[in-house]
């Protein structure tokens, strides 16, 4: 999970993956669409890619990215749990 919220914390990889979360996207596509160069889109997409938000499809000889939704969210509900759990424990422990 840390892996994760690593990857989040850079604003670039929050526009990339806002980008891929409807549809699937080349590397030059993501660069016009944010205004970067390629080699920097890559490097994000990598960093994406190694915390599992990111998947990538080979079409021809274009490499399509898409949003890994199920990791995002499922990374999401473990980090409210754990910020939840001791407000929960409280409240039962005042009942």
């Amino acid at each position: 999970m840390d892996e994760i919220f690593a990857a989040l914390a850079s604003q670039p990889r929050r526009r990339i993956l806002a980008s891929v979360s409807q549809i699937a996207l080349t590397t030059t596509e993501l660069a016009e669409r944010l205004r970067m160069t390629p080699p920097g889109v890559s490097r994000h997409l990598a960093v994406l890619q190694a915390a599992g938000l990111v998947t990538s499809e080979r079409q021809g000889q274009k490499v399509l990215y898409r949003l890994e939704r199920d990791a995002l969210v499922g990374a999401l509900g473990r980090f409210a749990d754990e910020v939840d759990a001791p407000l929960r424990r409280t409240l039962r422990e005042a009942l």
